[in-house]
């Protein structure tokens, strides 16, 4: 293990070091090492000189809230965390291990990047490290956190797992450092600048939760693994539970504000459905107009997804819809049921995201919903528009139950842009100002109604918004043994990514 020197030298950069680390992480005298007598086998450049203990990185089983993990820690403080072919395929291994055992894996990274004395042999430590990250995908939880520097082919690894947490002032991930910005952009760029836990998590969507400390970072690593099962198919027993009923069927019916064209926030709907204080938001910096996260409805686990009109009227846009078909399909990994909220205008207009490939982006939401096989329920709030009405979540999607507010609207577009459509010489002249009135009410009355789309079975039931809550708990719990449709036979699908 570290001496007490290396220990002070991560805490004079304001950081833990790697045993530190996993102790603050794992149940008290719960973790054990494993390979640490392991050594790199480097002769060149001096290397067959140097001392590098456990080839900088601590790797073990411990357990969480009582239950198993997996968790390595690189040691910045030993050859800069550097990773080598045995660095690399210590953590292969121990994830390997992990897959065997069925329980989660937690890698804190902290490295200067390959180490590059190792030529080849340390991009070989990196191919077995993402290998065996692929081969963890959907079968356990892979989680990251970044608590230093995460450089060049490094940040692939966290980039394959399923949530990556940042802490601010430590985090730094990027493809390329400040140094080779400079020398090939001729940029002056910070490390925090270019890829620190604020760019992450609010503007390139990499991070899934940006923490103020190391300490409020392992609370909540602690915290998700209490919403998420710690292996495929494992059962979540449903956990001791309270919902204040008369205060949230009080306060749900007075969300929806007067104006169909006014902003609210949709997490104060989610938080009157789900169990009291339940909420565990993902991604909550990035792609506002849509929340996701996790919740429990009766002491159960659900995912959460959320369109949220107080960001950008709740539109659909290239972030927003990787943020849900990403969460979607995590869900639908481990097989925990998505509750949809559903207030959305349409996908978003316009050359700019267009030119992004909205098309593709937009797909993403489709596929990964239809896709979806765990029980699945959608609750329409208000706007329901166009293809955003198809993709989120709707009966034709694979949607089991879908309810609407009677204030619901559900169309191919709202009532102005349809009059623009259907009587656009009439909307011109000034003075059939009366007619278009008359004929926007009667699109209202016999288009956007939900009584049609119930009428036509693509709604379950309209239901007033205090019921929202009984009528979610007893769909999920009709469906809690729910068989997965039969596919017709093929490998995989190809999700447009």
């Amino acid at each position: 293990m570290a001496n007490t020197y290396n220990i002070e030298k991560q805490h004079e950069k304001g950081k833990l070091h790697a045993i530190e680390r996993i102790n603050a992480l794992c149940d008290k005298d719960s973790f054990f090492e494993i390979y640490s007598a392991a050594r790199h086998t480097c002769t060149s450049f001096g290397m067959d000189k140097k001392e590098i203990p456990y080839d900088g990185v601590i790797t073990g089983f411990g357990k969480i809230n009582g239950k198993k993990v997996a968790v390595y820690a690189q040691d910045f403080t030993v050859q800069g965390g550097s990773l080598g072919k045995v660095h690399g395929q210590k953590i292969a291994e121990l994830i390997d291990k992990a897959i065997e055992a069925r329980c989660p894996v937690i890698g804190i990274n902290d490295s200067g990047g390959a180490r590059i004395q190792e030529g080849v042999d340390a991009l070989c430590g990196y191919g077995d490290l993402f290998y065996q990250n692929v081969r963890a995908s959907g079968s356990v939880p892979q989680i990251s956190i970044i608590a230093g520097p995460c450089a060049g082919g490094a940040v692939y690894s966290p980039g394959i797992t399923d949530f990556i947490f940042a802490v601010d002032s430590i985090s730094q991930m990027f493809i390329t450092g400040p140094k080779v910005v400079k020398s090939v952009m001729f940029m002056d760029i910070s490390a925090e600048d270019l890829g620190g836990a604020s760019i992450h998590s609010q503007k390139s969507g990499v991070a899934h939760f940006r923490c103020p400390t190391e300490s409020d970072c392992y609370d909540k690593v602690r915290k998700l693994l209490d919403y998420i099962p710690h292996y495929y198919g494992e059962s979540i027993i449903a956990e001791k539970f309270h919902f204040d009923e008369r205060r949230k069927a009080k306060r749900i019916t007075n969300i929806l504000p007067e104006r169909s064209t006014q902003g609210y926030d949709m997490k104060e709907v989610v938080n009157c459905v789900i169990d009291d204080d339940s909420f565990f938001e993902v991604m909550a910096e990035f792609a506002p107009n849509v929340s996701v996260g996790f919740a429990k409805i009766e002491g159960k686990s659900v995912g959460v997804v959320a369109n949220n009109p107080a960001a950008l009227g709740g539109i659909l846009d290239c972030d927003s819809s990787d943020k849900i078909a990403r969460f979607v399909r995590y869900c639908d990994s481990f097989n925990i049921p998505l509750l949809t909220f559903v207030d959305v205008p349409g996908f978003i207009p316009g050359p700019q995201e267009e030119q992004k490939g909205i098309i593709r982006h937009g797909a993403k939401v489709i596929y990964a919903y239809s896709e979806a096989t765990v029980p699945k329920v959608t609750v329409i709030t208000r706007k329901a528009y166009g293809g955003a009405y198809i993709a989120m979540c709707s009966k034709h999607l694979g949607a089991d139950f879908v309810y609407a507010w009677p204030k619901a609207e559900i169309a191919v577009m709202g009532a102005e842009g349809a009059l623009g459509i259907l009587y656009a010489k009439e909307m011109k002249d000034p003075a059939n100002a009366a007619l278009v009135a008359q004929k926007s009410q009667e699109y209202k009355d016999t288009i956007m109604t939900p009584t049609v789309a119930a009428q036509r079975d693509y709604i379950s039931e309209i239901i007033n918004p205090e019921e929202t809550r009984n009528r979610v708990a007893k769909s999920f719990d009709f469906l809690t043994n729910k068989t997965q449709n039969v596919s017709p036979a093929k490998k995989h699908g190809n999700i447009p990514l």
